[in-house]
């Protein structure tokens, strides 16, 4: 904005009187910082008498949008140093105590021990310097137990020192993980669940179709819900309706088959219970081709 003209008061002063109620408001702060330093220069601030200062606060206030508070630390600003500009920010430091360098021996420390606990990395990290006199190990043999665990959780320490250590998996005790050898001997049954389906949000029906796996008989009960509420008494009716003496129990790993109120009432009856073993899926084929060529042709989905 080109103001070059205005420059005495009473043009000042006839040009805040006829602007009225307008207001004017600065783009960008380094733009309004200069022309606020051009016009305390251009129009001498500092020999004005205090009506001419006001006069002149009023018009910066009005041509930068600024507020009065901030136009008075401006000025005071250009009367300290005789520039007006922002100041530029500066973060807070705190002093580095350990350094890249110890970063990546700690990295090398942890690597050759098999990353053991921080404890006992500490006292490691002590005795290279008190004990041996390895001198690259001076400020690390001081270093608490927590701050080293702050250091491994550093980018700079992951970089040098990843180490991978994949889910452990949880052996459950139920049940012998083997597919069944029934030796041509009938009571050997494999179970699974078929879920009916769903309707509107509600929860259909579930299945439970036992296959013997000699004889081919096929018993399938039907249950509100697959908890132990509803699946024991289920299960005891199915072992009851097979003609023959039940001798084994093959099912997957779902936790419907596998848990303890199932092995409780199989254990009971004196009955074998094996499940699938991983990467098989052979050991339970029995009963999936029986879920889609007999449950799911007669029942359908619906």
């Amino acid at each position: 904005m080109d103001d070059t003209e205005a420059s005495s008061l009473e043009q000042i002063r006839a040009f805040l009187a006829g602007s009225g109620e307008v207001r004017f408001a600065g783009q960008r702060r380094e733009e309004v910082y200069t022309w606020v330093e051009t016009t305390l220069v251009r129009l001498e601030y500092a020999r004005l008498d205090k009506p001419g200062k006001g006069l002149v606060r009023r018009y910066i206030c009005r041509m930068t949008g600024l507020s009065r508070a901030q136009v008075t630390r401006l000025i005071a600003l250009q009367r300290r140093t005789g520039r007006v500009t922002a100041t530029a920010y500066q973060r807070t430091k705190f002093a580095t105590r350990y350094t890249a360098a110890d970063v990546a021996l700690l990295a090398y420390v942890d690597k050759a021990h098999g990353n053991i606990s921080g404890p006992a990395t500490q006292h490691i990290l002590e005795r290279e310097y008190s004990d041996y006199g390895q001198a690259a190990y001076v400020r690390l043999s001081a270093i608490s137990v927590a701050q080293l665990y702050r250091l491994r959780n550093s980018s700079a320490y992951r970089k040098r020192n990843t180490s991978y250590q994949p889910t452990r998996p949880t052996s459950i005790p139920i049940g012998e993980r083997r597919k069944p050898q029934p030796s041509g001997e009938p009571g050997f049954l494999r179970i699974d669940t078929v879920h009916q389906g769903d309707q509107e949000g509600r929860k259909g029906l579930y299945h439970i179709n036992a296959v013997d796996e000699v004889t081919q008989w096929e018993i399938v009960a039907a249950t509100r819900q697959i908890s132990e509420l509803w699946l024991i008494p289920a299960l005891e009716s199915i072992l009851q309706q097979f003609p023959f003496v039940v001798r084994g129990f093959h099912s997957d790993n779902g936790s419907e088959f596998i848990n303890y109120r199932v092995a409780g009432l199989l254990e009971k009856l004196f009955i074998e219970q094996t499940k699938s073993r991983a990467y098989q899926c052979g050991d339970n084929g029995l009963v999936e081709a029986k879920n889609g060529a007999v449950v799911r042709k007669h029942i359908g989905f619906g």
